[in-house]
């Protein structure tokens, strides 16, 4: 997530400074062919480049408001899991407890259920740090280059060493043996639930309502992987692709005539006005291919790293720990 005010203008022209030169050479090409050799055949009405340039508008457009509104429901989806996490909190704490156990031992049951939760939320961004065919972070040049300036912690940690000192020795190598961890650590959690209701730690109203939002977490990790594993469709994404790209090919050959007619050599201003236009056109395309998987480690994604950090110092201080980690901070006004 971008912290900043804003992206500056050289960060953008740096960003799609490779588009630039395509759509530069593009519009020097044609005019040059037009101007220099002659070739006024090449010269088309601007009304067709007008409608394929509406028709480009018009896909773009769909394309952004679906990739935001895939962006927004995944921000909505770790905002519950921040409520949640923290009701689950205060209900182990104050819900779960024995007359006849000692003041440690509740401790040690609270740190279970609770160090178990964090461990759930960081073997849940992990899954969702997971490099997919589909995405753009490190399958496009200029995203790369990007993604140099910031860190995914999630790409140069390891998910053991982050579990050894949540879990016991035997919970970390059986959620290992796991093809999805998180979905076993909800598990490990409902069957700890079920021994402490039968050894009456908790009630049975109690017992269903923290069964139920166990519930709620498998519901916000299901809504999670769905944004992650069904991508914005590819019937969509390629068509727009194809529209910007014809629409771009065709404006300075569209140009032509209109600066031609306006006096002597005002044909050479085909090159400028081209390039500009079909450059707001592409940068709209990269936007929304930018936003379209907010889990991948872009630096428009939603915050998950941070989130869960969040998270785990408001459950610890439930606790009363003192000892807590730091929360993240951004780099390079990028916030993971």
């Amino acid at each position: 997530m971008h912290t900043g005010r804003n992206y500056t203008f050289k960060e953008l022209i740096l960003w799609t400074r490779r588009d630039i030169y395509v759509l530069t050479g593009i519009a020097v090409l044609a005019t040059g062919l037009y101007a220099v050799a002659g070739w006024n055949w090449l010269s088309i009405p601007w009304v067709p480049v007008a409608l394929m340039g509406t028709a480009a508008a018009f896909i773009a457009g769909f394309k952004n408001s679906a990739t935001y509104a895939r962006a927004w429901e995944a921000r909505q989806i770790w905002g519950g899991i921040v409520n949640s996490s923290r009701t689950w909190g205060i209900m182990v704490r104050d819900f779960i407890r024995s007359p006849s156990a000692t003041a440690s031992e509740r401790l040690l049951v609270h740190q279970q259920l609770i160090y178990r939760h964090i461990a759930w939320m960081t073997a849940l961004r992990y899954q969702l740090r997971e490099s997919r065919s589909w995405e753009n972070i490190f399958t496009k040049r200029y995203n790369t280059e990007y993604a140099s300036r910031y860190t995914i912690p999630e790409r140069v940690g390891n998910l053991n060493d982050e579990l050894q000192p949540l879990l016991s020795p035997d919970e970390v190598s059986y959620v290992l043996s796991k093809k999805n961890r998180a979905t076993q650590l909800i598990s490990l959690q409902s069957k700890q639930l079920q021994t402490l209701s039968d050894q009456g730690w908790i009630t049975e109203l109690q017992y269903v309502q923290l069964e139920s939002l166990l519930k709620e977490f498998y519901d916000h990790q299901g809504k999670s992987e769905r944004i992650k594993n069904f991508p914005y469709p590819r019937q969509f994404a390629t068509i727009n692709q194809f529209f910007i790209r014809l629409f771009v090919i065709m404006v300075p050959f569209g140009l032509l005539k209109e600066f031609d007619k306006l006096g002597d050599n005002l044909v050479w201003l085909t090159i400028p006005f081209s390039v500009v236009v079909s450059w707001v056109f592409t940068t709209l395309e990269k936007i929304g291919e930018s936003t379209e998987n907010p889990f991948e480690g872009g630096p428009n994604d939603t915050p998950i790293t941070s989130m869960s950090r969040t998270i785990e110092i408001d459950l610890r201080e439930m606790l009363d720990e003192t000892n807590l980690p730091p929360a993240i901070q951004a780099v390079n006004n990028i916030l993971m």
